[in-house]
């Protein structure tokens, strides 16, 4: 795959966890620390956020898609060398840096927005 499409495929992934961040852990945090107010608030100002929460089984659907193909693109890639010219070895480093600490980013926020989605509204 080339690299614009690797860009595109990390992009999706981190957007799409923080949208599961968004739909699901966003209000119970407010809630949780007594700022229903505040949640309810900013519902009126972004009526786009009930939405994320009516679809959030798409949303996690679509996510856990996204990592597991960002998961596998950088399992596959992990033994290919950067090139030997200057400026483009610095990109390729910057890109595989950009790269370790996104998908780890998009892991923990995949898992908390499933926690608040799935698993904490069982535990209330």
């Amino acid at each position: 795959m080339k690299s614009s499409g690797r860009r595109i495929v990390s992009f999706l992934t981190l957007f799409s966890s923080i949208g599961t961040l968004v739909c699901c852990a966003l209000p119970a945090l407010f809630v949780s620390l007594g700022a229903g107010a505040v949640f309810a608030g900013l519902v009126s100002n972004f009526p786009q956020l009930i939405w994320l929460s009516r679809y959030k089984i798409e949303i996690f659907f679509f996510a856990a898609v996204m990592l597991i193909a960002s998961g596998l693109l950088r399992y596959l890639n992990r033994s290919n060398q950067c090139p030997v010219e200057k400026d483009l070895a610095k990109a390729c480093l910057d890109a595989k840096n950009a790269s370790d600490w996104i998908f780890p980013l998009s892991l923990v926020c995949f898992v908390v927005g499933g926690f608040f989605a799935f698993v904490a509204p069982h535990l209330i």
